[in-house]
């Protein structure tokens, strides 16, 4: 079994959400919090209900802050190093969530800059065209233009950087390696880059010349970097963030880590065409027995299967519809093959709607960028 690995630039391994709770200091969301989300907005979202979203830093006194009246803003984002997945998705749709049911404004960074430090095999041209190709992933989910900014880090630098190095200023070298795993080979860029990924934290704060709460939701992989975040806020006067973890969609062919942008034998691109998927999703790995005799006496196990994992964190979420494939499936009735394309039908519906409103968002991109309307943007 692989080790367990979990930071910004590697996931592998069987993972313990669990051990990641205990790991990185997050609390669970129990059925509590889960009331209390239901009460401000009048239902829960399936990826919360079936525990999608697991951790959570804060978010309790947040939304007793909400409950008084006072708003809060969403920041969410991308490290672009390879075409936009339905994994990424994944927590974007969920965002769209927040931002329409708590009526909210959504900062959504893209890290080219990052990309290009991090991965020798991109320059600074491939990753900010995959930064734009991101954009136009995130607008098709339907933000609204008025309570959006989407921020390309070396397209808004005038903007970020007079923040960052103020954060910088109190991030110790010590700190950043010990927390993301850095040593004395990693690059400067590297070194510097938390800073530039806590600046949307602090941006509605800076526009409002108030602190205003900010709920960020991520894959727990990312978690290194908001730790930082919040160790820093209150020494620059802001309040620490408020945070919201997901756990990982798995790759096509393995239950292993998370599915893998800058593989295309793990994962399904948000620009993939009907017959692609459908392939793809033949080849995907499941919890099927060794032939359909076995199968139709034994059942399948989809505890086991990347399918129906599918199914779970995405592409069913009518609770009564979803218990009906897992009970087909352990039951014997439902076999792979036909499972594998019910599955590429709905993937299918999705991404021909999505790309009709990708299509559509490259002749507005320009209007969601980051608005230059800061009177200023510095911080003692």
């Amino acid at each position: 079994m692989v080790k367990q690995i979990v930071n910004p630039y590697e996931v592998k391994g069987s993972i313990d959400y669990d051990k990641l709770v205990d790991e990185f200091g997050v609390s669970k969301i129990n059925n509590k919090l889960l009331n209390e989300i239901e009460k401000n907005v009048g239902e829960l979202h399936f990826l919360l209900r079936r525990g999608y979203f697991f951790s959570h830093r804060d978010l309790d006194k947040l939304l007793k802050r909400y409950s008084k009246g006072e708003k809060f803003v969403l920041y969410t984002g991308r490290g672009p190093s390879g075409s936009t997945t339905i994994g990424h998705l994944l927590s974007w749709v969920f965002t769209k969530w927040l931002a329409d049911k708590f009526d909210v404004k959504t900062y959504f960074q893209i890290t080219d800059d990052e990309k290009f430090l991090f991965n020798p095999n991109l320059n600074l041209t491939e990753t900010n065209k995959l930064a734009y190709e991101a954009a136009l992933d995130f607008i098709a989910l339907g933000f609204k233009e008025e309570n959006l900014d989407v921020i390309v880090n070396t397209n808004a630098a005038d903007i970020l950087y007079p923040v960052a190095i103020r954060i910088a200023k109190k991030l110790t070298l010590s700190s950043v390696k010990a927390s993301m795993g850095f040593n004395d080979s990693s690059n400067i860029g590297i070194n510097f880059y938390t800073a530039m990924q806590s600046v949307p934290v602090f941006l509605e704060s800076i526009r409002q010349k108030k602190n205003v709460p900010v709920l960020i939701p991520y894959g727990i992989d990312q978690d290194n970097h908001f730790r930082l975040t919040r160790d820093v806020a209150e020494k620059l006067g802001f309040l620490k963030p408020f945070t919201i973890n997901c756990k990982f969609m798995p790759g096509l062919k393995s239950n292993d880590g998370k599915m893998n942008a800058s593989d295309p034998n793990s994962a399904i691109y948000t620009t993939d065409d009907e017959k692609t998927v459908i392939n793809k999703i033949k080849k995907a790995q499941t919890g099927g027995r060794e032939t359909i005799t076995e199968q139709k006496k034994l059942g399948g196990r989809p505890k086991e299967c990347n399918v129906y994992s599918y199914y779970d964190l995405f592409f069913e979420p009518d609770d009564n519809k979803l218990k009906t494939i897992y009970s087909n499936c352990v039951g014997g009735s439902l076999l792979c093959g036909e499972c594998k394309l019910m599955l590429a039908n709905k993937v299918n519906v999705f991404l021909k709607k999505h790309q009709i409103e990708r299509h559509k968002a490259k002749s507005k991109l320009k209007n969601y960028f980051l608005k230059k309307d800061f009177d200023t943007i510095r911080i003692d």
